[in-house]
């Protein structure tokens, strides 16, 4: 179909919803609708509303179409991703933040409900910053560092940060994990790469495609990085400080026994929608 000439919506809901029903997509027509609205900059209400033979250009949209038919993540697509409350720039260089990782800010919620009180904040492994912004847009007195190995990564962190208007109360730097950070912090915050080093290739097409597999693969075990964040952890925390980490599905007892053989205990824990324990809290105090 000649690309220059403008077809009626239902007509490009309709080849969108085919086409990904070929390429295995689920909800393909629900996908169709909002590649369209982002394309469109309509939220999916404003395009139900649309007057489904209303013509429109279909360029843009085809090649959304083609991209996400590629079993390419939307949020790559449409570069955002929503987050807790925040609307979060998305990049190739660094996960997309996930519904589970939101599990981290609740559980922080229920430990520290007083939120004008000043808390000094440490993301590692940072990717979008989407857990040091959430948890800042909710301690609106307190001030925090994001870390990540990748300089693309923090230079998406700190976009974001003046995106959310919070760049004036988050730093954002290069660098591996807690390597050579002094100070202490009340609350660390981290979603290490945790998948198994052969689980890698059974990912779903979306993710061991496009996403970076720095910041999915954890090892052979998948504990390496709750090895070493957990040994930093212990040196960087205030005396009443917690380590709030993001876990994979059935790590909780492994890296319970890791955080308890360097001396941090677990003190909360937060499962998410289907039931996993998704974050441990940890601290220095055994309660």
């Amino acid at each position: 179909m000649d690309n220059s000439v403008q077809i009626p919506l239902a007509s490009l809901i309709q080849e969108g919803e085919m086409l990904f029903q070929k390429a295995g997509i689920e909800a393909p027509r629900r996908e169709a609708m909002l590649l369209i609205a982002a394309a469109l900059k309509k939220s999916r209400t404003e395009l139900f509303l649309m007057d489904k033979t209303e013509l429109i250009d279909p360029v843009l949209i085809r090649s959304y179409f083609y991209r996400r038919s590629q079993h390419e993540p939307f949020a790559y697509i449409v570069r955002e991703k929503g987050f807790w409350s925040l609307n979060l720039e998305v990049s190739e260089a660094t996960l997309i933040p996930r519904a589970d990782s939101e599990t981290l800010i609740e559980v922080l919620l229920k430990l520290f409900p007083k939120r004008q009180t000043r808390y000094n904040f440490l993301d590692l492994g940072t990717g979008t910053g989407c857990l040091l912004l959430a948890a800042l847009s909710e301690y609106t007195k307190s001030f925090g560092i994001g870390v990540d190995y990748k300089e693309q990564a923090v230079r998406l962190a700190r976009k974001n940060a003046e995106k959310c208007k919070l760049a004036d109360r988050s730093i954002f730097y290069t660098g591996y994990w807690g390597n050579a950070l002094k100070g202490e912090f009340d609350i660390i915050l981290s979603n290490p790469p945790y998948i198994r080093e052969h689980e890698l290739l059974n990912l779903m097409p979306e993710v061991k495609n496009y996403e970076p597999m720095s910041a999915l693969d954890g090892g052979r075990d998948g504990l390496d990085a709750y090895r070493l964040i957990c040994y930093q952890a212990a040196d960087l925390l205030t005396e009443q400080g917690v380590l709030i980490l993001e876990l994979g599905i059935e790590q909780e007892e492994h890296v319970t026994e890791i955080g308890r053989d360097i001396g941090l205990y677990v003190v909360q824990k937060q499962q998410d929608l289907n039931g996993y324990t998704r974050a441990l809290v940890f601290s220095n105090i055994k309660l």
